[in-house]
């Protein structure tokens, strides 16, 4: 649920629950992720935030997890509650005790998904892509029912956990779509699940943002590389140590850690057999640091490695790593405006013979933080797979899969569905094949918040967030994204008042005016119906707590 669930929240109770309750009864789930242990954090109220562009690693109050001296040196060995590959059953099968939504249901898209075989091999498999998972928000926190499970009655009501996030009006504003509660080990499960969506949309493994060296963080990464070994030995983890939780100054200390979750079948290696170690905000530590690390794994661990350091500031570093470096990478802007920096640094980085892992959004709304970015309905998902595609970037990494405290997240969720992970396949496939995949159904995506950026809420939230320098400026509008097989009427509904325009084949973009109400469109053409979508979230002029999160629905699926 969300926090609109308050009976305070004007009638939209109702709405929600049947979605809740629409989401049990049929089983759907599909992927998301974690990000920080509800039952194991200590209370830091007043904690310093990161660094704004940075993701919130920390988990939501700024503190890292505690860093023991070394790694834990045995990972959980899971008990398996599913198959150890789709041979044996397959999503939505009685026997196999998973969800349904993790495989795509037939006519989801609007072109035909290639086989992963066809998308792993040749020049197609050298162009990869990541999703950047971060461990404390998976699609479960307690295996409780989503209607009074965790994230329900803490993490998406603005009093949860004793009032502690009721500054900002809770700590999230959307949530991995629900899952059914498990026996046996859910945990396990559940990662699998993720894995095995990812899968279905082309994404070739997931970055592991590394944030402790314990507890449950640490034990979730992993559970994750086992997790995903046992869906598809093909889909990799890279490694991504997060130095802006990281706390030790002790390059062993790090490489023993490395090491550890290298070890595992799953971690990502390149053809030559290197560990692929790529960690966020690396210049956090200077060059002669990261040497360090890199001779620790080789002397102590046996390890080889190719470091793809991933940036903050580009710029101003990557001269000081290019000798240690195979690659590199940076965060990025979450806006659709200010991108041509990609297009600088992509050459940059090619011109001194580093590979570039392209970051890759869709949108970025931080309550905790008081800031977001303008992300222009999909605007800013399209622009930057279109310089990743343009720029000719070697790898992409998503960025997020499942921060939900950022609003960034790819993964399905209960108010985008499956939509941006629909659409990442089609930008996806184009990425490593070459060539545009043919339309062939007509498909439509519709976006647009819940509430205009300017709304003042009512309830107890005193941080508002504001729009982040540089970013475009805040927009009111409904998005009406076609991907048709030919030319066709586009009938919309937006609070009540209806239009209509002719769209052309292939992908268009029509904006229309916020409203306050529901927005909903269907193409024509020949007097028929071939495709209609509705957000069921409609529009409020008066709000309890600001949600500047874009909300998506597609007409690919029900």
């Amino acid at each position: 649920m969300s926090h609109r669930r308050r009976p305070r929240f004007r009638g939209r109770r109702p709405l929600l629950a049947l979605l809740i309750s629409a989401f049990l009864l049929v089983g759907v789930c599909a992927a998301t992720g974690i990000a920080w242990d509800p039952f194991n954090a200590p209370s830091a109220h007043g904690a310093s935030a990161p660094d704004v562009g940075a993701p919130w690693s920390t988990g939501p109050d700024g503190v890292p997890s505690p860093a023991a001296s070394a790694p834990a040196a045995t990972p959980r060995q899971p008990t398996r509650s599913g198959p150890a590959d789709d041979s044996a059953a397959t999503e939505g099968d009685p026997r196999s005790g998973e969800d349904t939504a993790a495989e795509r249901p037939t006519g989801a898209l609007p072109f035909d998904m290639p086989a992963p075989a066809a998308l792993r091999s040749g020049a197609a498999g050298r162009k990869l892509v990541f999703a950047h998972y971060f461990t404390p928000y998976p699609l479960s926190l307690d295996n409780a029912s989503a209607d009074g499970d965790y994230y329900t009655r803490h993490y998406l009501a603005p009093d949860g956990e004793n009032g502690k996030h009721e500054k900002y009006g809770g700590l999230l504003r959307d949530r991995p779509l629900p899952v059914r509660p498990k026996s046996g080990d859910w945990e396990y499960a559940n990662l699998q699940q993720e894995v095995r969506t990812a899968r279905a949309a082309g994404i070739d493994g997931f970055t592991l943002d590394v944030l402790s060296f314990s507890g449950r963080n640490w034990d979730r990464s992993n559970l994750l590389m086992a997790a995903a070994h046992s869906v598809d030995p093909a889909f990799k983890i890279m490694l991504m140590p997060d130095m802006t939780s990281l706390k030790t100054d002790d390059p062993a200390v790090l490489a023993d850690a490395i090491a550890t979750l290298g070890d595992a079948p799953a971690a990502h290696r390149l053809p030559d057999g290197r560990l692929v170690v790529s960690p966020f905000k690396a210049e956090e530590k200077s060059a002669a640091w990261w040497s360090e690390v890199i001779a620790l794994l080789a002397s102590r661990h046996g390890v080889r490695t190719a470091f793809v350091p991933l940036f903050l500031d580009f710029g101003a570093h990557n001269g000081e790593f290019a000798p240690i470096s195979y690659g590199f990478s940076e965060w990025g802007s979450r806006s659709y405006v200010g991108q041509e920096s990609n297009t600088r640094d992509v050459g940059r980085a090619h011109g001194m013979g580093k590979i570039w892992m392209q970051p890759v959004s869709v949108q970025d709304a931080r309550p905790n933080q008081g800031i977001y970015d303008e992300a222009g309905n999909t605007a800013t998902l399209r622009s930057t797979w279109t310089h990743a595609i343009e720029d000719g970037a070697d790898w992409v990494q998503l960025t997020t899969w499942n921060d939900y405290s950022e609003g960034s997240q790819f993964a399905p969720s209960l108010h985008n569905g499956h939509a941006y992970l629909d659409l990442t396949s089609y930008y996806l496939t184009r990425f490593k094949t070459g060539s545009w995949p043919e339309i062939v159904r007509d498909t439509l995506y519709l976006t647009a918040r819940t509430q205009f950026a300017d709304a003042d809420p009512t309830g107890r939230q005193s941080l508002l967030m504001t729009v982040r320098k540089g970013s475009a400026a805040p927009r009111d509008t409904v998005e009406v994204l076609s991907f048709l097989t030919a030319p066709g009427a586009v009938r919309t509904t937006v609070g009540g008042a209806g239009a209509s325009y002719e769209a052309p084949a292939g992908v268009h973009s029509e904006l229309l005016p916020l409203k306050p109400g529901a927005a909903s469109a269907r193409v024509v053409r020949g007097g028929k119906t071939r495709a209609e979508v509705e957000l069921p979230y409609p529009v409020d002029r008066t709000v309890e707590v600001q949600d500047l999160q874009y909300h998506a629905a597609t007409s690919g699926r029900r």
